[in-house]
């Protein structure tokens, strides 16, 4: 990894980005021109430098707004072609631009990467809104909305016109110039902060590693989870210890498996403290300025509060219908964590120690309960869980549910030598490509997700898919196979979810392309996807015992079957909370909000069970302020789950089950490959026939329907 310190932006450099795009693209700069080479093109990952990410942004955006002036001075009368379609072909070369600095900036940040993405932020918000709040760009895109149905345009071209007009209205085109400035100058300054919030992150999950050296120390640990710590503590140069990362994949093992409590509690607390340690990459203060930003844009937009803006435009539509969901659920997963740490608590007391149940326990004791109650050892079932043999499994479920093939390709570049790459075939032509980085890295960010590199689009030709999963799996000695746990697994399952919906697009437009769906509509189709998991057809086939090869037995599957709903208390609790703080948040308006007490206090009129803590503390929820991209969203989840539990039990009534083909056409037909060509309830009820039913959600958790 170029490991470079970052130097203040030349002079030259910037006098070079403002050269014309055309200069950049002569003087072989890749990032700009277009991609070459096979699948009709791949991203120009190994000619990337990160000096040139700066002003090839820059000659991107004055590039595209000189073809946005174009469309807006066109003399013509405004049509859907020469407005409309003309805007989704601007913007192509800062498209490919974004895509790998975005890249850069989540997997291979470093302080040179940093220092580009805190000076362009800013710059990159505000091109955004001269584009949406171009007064004579967006009175003609109102001119073909308005007329819209009356054009002869296609239900997939008016789609497209309502889309594009409801971006510059939720944006402030109809807003007087006073009122657009401020709006400008308020992304703005939560461009930069989100880019701060982001970066205090990752400095926390960077810098904050448990070296373990005795044997003592490491009590309880599987030798998995050993063998990875010592290739994580021998990566950065202290070999023969053993490195806890302050990243999810490496604690939940630990606070599973170590018998050490004092070591549980102190990986704990720096775990759920990041972003929360009140020295320079503490982002208390950071949240509290971007709650009041968002607040006034809400204002200035002519909404109540940033929550009812960002829903409006959602399936749920209103804050009350996400809160009354949640609301339906949360009494049924607290109740259920009291019954776990009721039990946890049990074994604790026979074990005569002394122990009264915290949240450093809580794994560890619910693994307790889970041997004793289904004499299920979650250890054993890792022993049969390699990643490279689970990615084979989806791409085979993937086969037979969808009709794809998968087949390596060795012969394009990747930005790191972890990464490989599929070319993915349908009905024997070319699909698209999939690109897959497994690995836990320093510069890259916690957890897991996918990502198009390239939209599938038909406007102009055929353009296929580039996509790519992102995880944080802890990799093995040389020459190991890199075990991952259960929820790990369902994990890599979901984000392949994602892919699938990337790869099946099949719309003519790249707006209304793949995953570019409302957030509460764009985890379904990945949820749905985790079903295939656990079926047989997978486990016998490729959950195979890393040291004997042998298939999972048949009576250890059962016992997960029977363990599905094991710990759905804490799972929901934990991701409930979080989504509820993050509405109250957002519906508090411009109160003037210190972050932690308003957890701790919301939190404490929830009855939150004091055993456990949100899924993300408000100081480390990148979901929600490194971006608006889940911000008063996080309930998507529940609310994409409900449809993904309702439309798995539709696969359950057929007679193939999770294999029916018709069931499965019909997944494809209506939700995997229309993108946001329909309305989201509507293709919906025409999968499933009606509306989603809650009770699906509430049955595959174990809660209590009625």
């Amino acid at each position: 990894m170029d490991r470079r310190m970052f130097l203040a932006v030349s002079s030259a450099t910037l006098a070079a980005a403002a050269l014309p795009l055309t200069a950049f693209a002569a003087d072989g700069t890749p990032l700009l021109a277009p991609w070459t080479g096979p699948f009709g093109g791949v991203p120009p990952f190994d000619k990337v430098k990160i000096a040139d990410f700066a002003p090839a942004l820059e000659a991107a955006m004055a590039q595209e707004l000189t073809e946005i002036e174009a469309i807006a001075g066109n003399p013509a009368p405004p049509t859907f072609e020469n407005t409309i379609a003309a805007l989704e072909r601007v913007g192509a070369a800062g498209e490919r631009v974004d895509t790998i600095f975005w890249i850069w900036g989540s997997t291979l940040s470093n302080p040179e990467v940093r220092a580009v993405e805190t000076a362009m932020a800013p710059k990159m918000s505000a091109h955004a809104d001269k584009i949406l709040q171009n007064a004579k760009l967006f009175a003609r895109v109102e001119q073909v909305y308005e007329a819209r149905e009356s054009a002869g345009l296609t239900p997939e071209q008016q789609r497209l016109t309502w889309k594009r007009w409801n971006a510059f209205v939720r944006a402030g085109a109809k807003l007087d110039t006073t009122a657009k400035a401020r709006v400008a100058q308020i992304n703005g300054e939560l461009a930069q902060a989100f880019t701060s919030f982001s970066q205090n992150l990752l400095a926390d999950e960077t810098d904050y590693v448990l070296y373990l050296k005795t044997e003592a120390e490491l009590r309880g640990l599987p030798e998995d989870v050993r063998a990875a710590a010592a290739a994580a503590a021998t990566e950065r140069n202290r070999p023969g210890e053993f490195a806890i990362l302050n990243t999810r994949s490496s604690m939940d093992p630990f606070l599973t498996y170590s018998e050490r409590r004092d070591l549980r509690e102190k990986v704990w607390r720096t775990f759920y403290s990041r972003g929360d340690n009140g020295d320079a990459h503490d982002n208390n203060a950071l949240i509290r300025k971007i709650l009041k930003l968002r607040a006034e844009r809400a204002k200035l937009l002519g909404y109540p509060t940033h929550a009812h803006w960002r829903l409006e435009a959602a399936m749920a539509k209103t804050p009350d219908a996400a809160m009354a969901l949640m609301m339906r659920v949360w009494p049924s997963a607290i109740a259920r964590v009291a019954e776990e740490v009721a039990e946890m608590q049990a074994i604790a007391d026979a074990e005569k120690g002394g122990v009264k149940i915290e949240p450093w326990d809580y794994r560890y004791y619910a693994e307790k309960v889970r041997t004793a109650r289904y004499a299920l050892d979650m250890n054993e079932v890792k022993a049969y869980l390699q990643m490279d043999r689970l990615v084979d499994g989806m791409f085979w479920a993937a086969g037979e549910v969808f009709g794809m093939s998968f087949a390596p390709v060795t012969d394009v570049p990747v930005y790191h030598p972890d990464v490989r790459v599929w070319e993915v075939k349908r009905n024997g032509g070319h699909l698209g490509l999939f690109y897959f980085d497994p690995y836990a890295r320093t510069g890259k960010r916690s957890g897991a997700w996918m990502n198009a590199y390239r939209s599938q689009q038909k406007m102009d030709g055929v353009i296929t898919p580039i996509v790519s999963n992102n995880s944080n799996f802890v990799k093995g000695a040389a020459g190991q196979p890199v075990l991952i746990s259960w929820d790990d697994a369902t994990t890599l399952f979901h984000e392949f979810g994602h892919a699938i919906h990337g790869l099946l697009s099949n719309v003519t437009y790249p707006s209304l392309s793949g995953t570019r769906v409302p957030r509460d509509y764009v985890e379904f189709p990945s949820q749905v996807y985790e079903a295939w998991l656990p079926t047989r057809q997978v486990l016998s086939q490729f959950a195979l015992h890393h040291e004997t090869g042998a298939p999972m037995p048949e009576a250890l599957a059962q016992k997960i079957e029977q363990a599905s709903t094991f710990r759905q208390g804490f799972e929901v609790t934990e991701y409930l909370s979080s989504a509820l703080i993050d509405m109250q948040l957002h519906l508090a308006g411009d109160a003037d909000i210190d972050p932690d007490a308003f957890e701790r206090e919301e939190l404490a009129k929830l009855g939150m069970p004091r055993e456990l803590p949100m899924r993300h503390r408000t100081p480390q929820f990148a979901h929600v302020f490194a971006s608006d991209g889940y911000s008063a969203g996080y309930y998507s989840y529940l609310w994409a789950e409900v449809l993904s539990q309702d439309a798995v039990e539709a696969f359950e009534e057929a007679p193939g089950g999770l294999y029916d083909k018709d069931v499965a056409q019909r997944l494809t037909d209506h939700i995997m490959s229309v993108g946001d060509t329909v309305d989201q309830a509507e293709t919906y009820r025409a999968f499933r026939g009606r509306d989603p039913d809650v009770g699906a959600y509430l049955r595959d958790k174990g809660f209590p329907v009625s």
